[in-house]
């Protein structure tokens, strides 16, 4: 059923991508109960893990922030060039007016129906919590990429300069937010079955996503109450979010970077090659290739890299069906280190969260000696949970890249001509999109003049970023 869901979805897509330039004018957008609201939250996590996927250079480059995979030929973006591609802009897009808004839409859609019964009343109830912890889950997202950004006013079509709302408030927002949805979610009740393409309609799941949620955020702005009430309901041992493609028409986005488009743009990088090597990790083999003289052999970063020269990335990774991971019990198992680390109470020490992501990378990885491995590396401090999240969030660019500016582990290679606007440094954001400044200009300039000093820069510091 999924994989027709899936196909629907494409098929759609590209019916209003060759339909929406003549149609517009005559479209009342704030009607957009053609689609069933079920379709569109679909749609919105296709979109969703999709991005976080792809490493697409026009439209995710975090695999090459983390310093996972760098460039061969053309390696503007390992330089921290976000300009030339305006990759800011097509991030911002995407996360608001493809995902947020279909998820907007399918909340509107879905409780702006008469429901026939109670259990319909309260399916359309779950299916609107669900849509919440979708959209805090983008939201943060966004919030970590950029800082301030659009929330309260964002979204509107009557509206298209909205004003640029402090993070910290859409933090504290997001998590009353998931709080809500975490508390209201019936289990009892049914959810969106099939059209959920991340739990197939499994409402337990999506309450301990949204714990999982609560323990990230969290962590991430240092709320000791909030990870403590959070961490017992969230994911255990074998618990991931994901997003499995079919295949064919409907293949990870890595797939079609990888390998349909016959390119040999990237290979791994140095900086995580010469950090499994030095701790002889055995996950090597499933991350990466051997060098053409063996062993494993990293990219210099941010220079240019003849691609056979070096190792290249697992064939794993490449396959059409490589489900991506948007959030685990391996990523919550750090989380919780880091906070047991602080001497918070969350079931257990640091030793024992951190040997529990350790062993569930290992086991997602289908690699053998955790054990061996966790007592040749245990835990010592900040450094230990840094450099091995950093390992395990490997492919997951964004998090593992987050992982480095909270804890500032691993040590990152300086690339040899860094953009300017990074300050000869590795970057701390991305700076807001270039459209903004000519449709939004006066919200943007204030959103920057308030974080940044009046410098919209690579370099500037979100909130939590201290």
């Amino acid at each position: 059923m999924k994989k027709i869901i899936l196909a629907f979805i494409v098929l759609i897509g590209v019916s209003i991508s060759c339909t929406k330039d003549f149609e517009d004018y005559n479209t009342d957008k704030k009607n957009p109960t053609d689609v069933p609201g079920e379709m569109l939250f679909a749609n919105a996590q296709k979109i969703l893990g999709d991005q976080v996927a792809s490493t697409n250079v026009n439209l995710n480059v975090w695999k090459l922030f983390a310093q996972y995979w760098t460039e061969t030929t053309y390696t503007d973006e390992a330089n921290y060039d976000i300009i030339n591609r305006t990759i800011a802009d097509l991030t911002f897009r995407t996360y608001y007016r493809n995902c947020l808004q279909d998820l907007k839409d399918a909340k509107a859609v879905i409780t702006g129906t008469e429901p026939l019964d109670d259990l319909d009343a309260v399916a359309q109830m779950n299916k609107s919590y669900v849509i919440d912890l979708v959209s805090a889950y983008a939201y943060q997202n966004l919030v970590d990429i950029f800082g301030d950004v659009p929330y309260t006013e964002a979204l509107d079509i009557e509206n298209i300069t909205p004003k640029y709302d402090d993070a910290e408030f859409i933090y504290n927002d997001l998590i009353t937010k998931v709080q809500a949805a975490v508390a209201g979610i019936d289990e009892s009740g049914a959810g969106f079955g099939d059209y959920d393409l991340y739990f197939g309609g499994d409402l337990a799941m999506w309450k301990k996503f949204g714990k999982s949620l609560l323990v990230k955020m969290g962590i991430t702005i240092g709320n000791q109450a909030l990870v403590e009430g959070a961490y017992a309901g969230a994911f255990q041992e074998g618990d991931v979010c994901e997003l499995a493609y079919p295949g064919g028409a409907m293949s990870n986005p890595l797939y079609q970077d990888l390998v349909q488009s016959g390119r040999s743009d990237f290979v791994p990088a140095n900086t995580i090659v010469d950090l499994m090597n030095g701790l002889e990790d055995p996950r090597r083999p499933m991350y990466f290739t051997e060098g053409p003289e063996g062993g494993y052999v990293g990219g210099i970063y941010g220079e240019s890299n003849a691609f056979a020269n070096y190792s290249h990335i697992a064939d794993r990774i490449q396959e059409p069906t490589y489900a991506i991971t948007l959030m685990d019990f391996t990523e919550i198992s750090f989380y919780l280190a880091e906070a047991a680390a602080k001497g918070w109470s969350v079931g257990g020490s640091a030793a024992e969260h951190y040997a529990n992501g350790i062993t569930s990378s290992f086991d997602y990885w289908m690699v053998d000696g955790a054990a061996d491995y966790i007592a040749a590396n245990p835990f010592v401090d900040m450094s230990s949970i840094g450099n091995q999240a950093y390992i395990a969030f490997y492919v997951r660019g964004f998090v593992g890249y987050t992982s480095y500016r909270r804890l500032g582990f691993p040590a990152m290679n300086l690339p040899p001509a860094p953009a300017e606007s990074a300050d000869g440094a590795v970057p701390r954001r991305f700076t807001y999109p270039v459209n903004e400044q000519t449709l939004n200009g006066a919200n943007r300039q204030a959103a920057v003049d308030k974080q940044f000093n009046g410098s919209d820069r690579l370099s500037g510091r979100i909130f939590w970023d201290k």
